[in-house]
Parts: structure tokens; C-alpha cells; sequence
């Protein structure tokens, strides 16, 4: 996390009529959206700087106040409910106070918590960071990174049976933390494919799993190229006109199948791409950045719930590119309002 305020490259981009918006936001109310993957708990300790330690040469933080947040995909489950949706939780956590701490603040978000399995020896993931003024000094993890057991990846499939068939869409957050398996993965997309659910999955290249047949996948611009075995050596202002990022989009299309692929391209805004469809560039609507911090769960989040509302993918995109906009002007990892998202239009 960073104090530097980055003027972001705004550009004309298309436009979503405001009583097809209006419609939209109000479909979310009726959403209902399974979040599988990584929990975590994002701590931070606030402070000031006065001095240098005696004891060696890094700064010594002085203590002001805590504060605690959803991450990973827990932060995906409660940008879904500040949207309006109903969302529900399902991943690992230990059995100890991380996790009481993490429920306790998912259920003040009216995210369901029944789906967290509490797993023997299990660390439920803590990320600690020391923030002094504005700007980070350090970051401390406490996470448990063994995949779940075949037993535990059952137990957590059972789970979710339970809560399926009223869902409306599904989304993995993978962090690379070990309850994303290729099992759970193989059991959800049947399950999901069986039940005729979308499926959506916020990819991590270092993870190497199967991930064919999504209905959308998100990655990064350098998790695509990654995703694809492909160098990015260059880039131009205009997605468009990017030979290199156009051949990975059209790899990824032709070796994952998935119905959408969505890649975040950061101050560029967004690249949509389908089979058969030409890719469709939505510019950034950020106005400022400081922090990106939990951005890409905003993404995935606001596309899913806009698809699950009735949106095309080019308007889920759309909401998506705002919802980001707004979170990236925030510290840390943050959600969005239906005013909020709403209010983004207007100043466009």
C-alpha cells in the first residue's frame, strides 16, 4: 500500500443507459452468489514514524490504532453484499481466534459464514501490515499453505451441495493458499456445469491447475501471459492495437475455453474477449489511485452479480470497470455501494 496519489489516463469509453443501469443495480437485490476459495484476515496496525531504532536501522513504529478486514475471498463474498446480493462463504480456516475474528466481521456483512470449515492444524490466513502515515513498512503472514485433504475437499463439496441449486452463480478465488484443489475445482465445474451455473475463477498461473470450460476467467495482464507461456515485452497505450496481448487473449480463448475472458489491464481499464466476438477495450474510469489493493475481487465480484442480475457481458464489464474505479481510490482492501457505483456514472 502506498500514499502516492496516480493521476490515471482517462479516455471516452462506452456508456450504459441510466435506466439499463438503474435495472441492473436494482437485479442485484435479488442475487444470490456462492464465493469458494482463500479466506483471509487483513490486520493493520496504524502508527507514526519519529525515530530510528537504537537496535538496528529500520524505523520504529509507534502505536496508534487496529483494524481488521475480509481478504481474499472473503472480500469478494462482502463486496458482493455491500453491492445488495446475498453472498456465502466456503473455504479452510483453523480453530482459532483468526477465524472467530474473520467470521465475526463477515456476518457484520451479512456474508453466511456456514461454509468455513474448520480444519485441524490449519492456520487460518493473517496478513499483518504496519502502516505508518499513509504508507507501509512491513507486512507479516501467518497462513497455513498445504492443500486440503481429500477428506476436507469432500466435507467442503458437501457443503456447498447444500447451498447450489438456490444459488445463482459460483466464484473461486484462488490465492494459492491450498483449498483450491484440482478436486474441488473438477467437483464445482461439474456441479456447476450439471445445474447449468455460472462459474467464474480469478486465476493464479503459479498454481498450475486445469481450468477449462469457465464461464469467465479474470487474470491480470501478466497472469494472462503467464496463463498463455508468453513473454510480455511490449505493450502500446491501445490495447487494440497490441499484437502480443491480442495473440495471448486469442491462446487463452483457444486452450481454456472459457465463455468470457476478462483481462484487467490496470490504468488501461479492461479487455474483454469471446469466441467469435471481436475484443472489446473498456478504457479506466479511475480518476485517482491509491490503492489496489483487493481491486480484482471488486472485478469478479460486480461482473458475476451484474450477469446473475441479466447483464451482457459487455455491461457487466462496464460495472465492473466502475466498481473498480471507485475501490482503487480507497485504502486497502475495499468494496463499493450501489450509490457509490451509481455516482461514478454521473461524473463520467
Amino acid at each position: 500500500m502506498s500514499s502516492k496519489r496516480v493521476e490515471s489516463r482517462r479516455a471516452p469509453g462506452p456508456r450504459l443507459a441510466a435506466d439499463r443501469r438503474h435495472a441492473l443495480l436494482s437485479g442485484f437485490r435479488n442475487a444470490r452468489v456462492l464465493v469458494v476459495g482463500d479466506v483471509m484476515l487483513d490486520q493493520f496496525i496504524w502508527g507514526r514514524v519519529t525515530r530510528i531504532s537504537p537496535e538496528a536501522p529500520v524505523p520504529v513504529v509507534e502505536f496508534e490504532r487496529e483494524s481488521f478486514m475480509p481478504g481474499g475471498a472473503a472480500n469478494v463474498a462482502r463486496n458482493l453484499t455491500a453491492l445488495g446480493a446475498r453472498a456465502e462463504i466456503f473455504g479452510a480456516v483453523g480453530r482459532d481466534h483468526t477465524a472467530s475474528v474473520l467470521s465475526e466481521l463477515l456476518q457484520g456483512e451479512h456474508v453466511g459464514c456456514k461454509g468455513l470449515l474448520p480444519v485441524r492444524g490449519r492456520l487460518t490466513s493473517n496478513k499483518t501490515r504496519i502502516v505508518a502515515g499513509q504508507q507501509q513498512v512491513t507486512r507479516l503472514d501467518r497462513e497455513s499453505r498445504g492443500e486440503l485433504s481429500s477428506d476436507d475437499v469432500g466435507r467442503l463439496l458437501r457443503r456447498i451441495d447444500a447451498r447450489l441449486p438456490a444459488a445463482d452463480a459460483v466464484i473461486v478465488g484462488d490465492y494459492g493458499k491450498g483449498v483450491v484443489t484440482q478436486a474441488l475445482l473438477n467437483g464445482l465445474r461439474e456441479r456447476c456445469r450439471a445445474q447449468g451455473k455460472w462459474l467464474s475463477l480469478d486465476p493464479k498461473p503459479v498454481h498450475e491447475l486445469g481450468i477449462r470450460d469457465m464461464s469467465l476467467i479474470t487474470p491480470n495482464r501478466k497472469e494472462a501471459f503467464e496463463l498463455a507461456g508468453l513473454i510480455d515485452n511490449t505493450r502500446t497505450p491501445d490495447p487494440l492495437a497490441d499484437p502480443q496481448l491480442l495473440k495471448v487473449a486469442e491462446k487463452l480463448l483457444a486452450e481454456l475455453s472459457p465463455a468470457l475472458l476478462l483481462i484487467t489491464l490496470g490504468e488501461l481499464g479492461m479487455f474483454l474477449c469471446q469466441s467469435g466476438h471481436a475484443p472489446f477495450h473498456i478504457p479506466t474510469v479511475a480518476r485517482e489511485v491509491f490503492d489496489v489493493s483487493g481491486a480484482g475481487d471488486t472485478v469478479i465480484g460486480t461482473f458475476t452479480l451484474a450477469v446473475a442480475a441479466g447483464a451482457s457481458p459487455v455491461e457487466a464489464a462496464i460495472l465492473s470497470n466502475h466498481a473498480a474505479g471507485v475501490v482503487v481510490g480507497k485504502f486497502g482492501t475495499a468494496t463499493v455501494t450501489p450509490e457509490e457505483l451509481e455516482a461514478s456514472f454521473e461524473t463520467e
